[in-house]
């Protein structure tokens, strides 16, 4: 008798890490242990650890930089499947689609140009640098 009480429990509740690879927001397990250990998953509100047992309709909270997706489990898969069939797992809130599109939006039309995310120029911007100032 416990056993079938157990797989019945089974049936309900998933991993947090096995879900979201299940569910394609990672490629692989490793990479959504990475990100629950980093804080950049939440559940019902609350920080996670990837062991973490979820239930449908639990509320999640992925933070893939830039953007962050709110969604609403809907059903539990033990295997990976098409991306089709990942998609119907769950379900984005209204407002985590909009602030998704509005930010596409506003990195589109961004300029190109002048991104600063190395902290020095490399050598071959230095020469376009000096290049420029002396005017040749």
């Amino acid at each position: 008798m416990k056993k079938t009480a157990q797989a019945n429990a089974d049936q309900e509740t998933q991993r947090l890490d096995k879900w979201l690879w299940a569910a394609r927001f990672y490629k692989t397990r490793a990479l959504a242990v990475e990100a629950i250990n980093g804080g950049k998953v939440h559940v019902n509100g609350q920080r996670a650890k990837p062991g973490r047992s979820i239930r449908i309709n639990d509320e999640l909270t992925v933070s893939k930089p830039p953007y962050e997706h709110a969604i609403q489990v809907l059903s539990l898969q033990m295997q990976r499947r098409p991306a089709t069939e990942a998609q119907q797992l769950y379900q984005e809130s209204e407002e985590s689609i909009a602030k998704r599109t509005l930010l596409q939006q506003q990195l589109k039309n961004e300029p190109l140009g002048f991104r600063h995310e190395k902290g020095r120029p490399s050598k071959r911007d230095r020469r376009h640098i000096i290049k420029f100032t002396r005017g040749d």
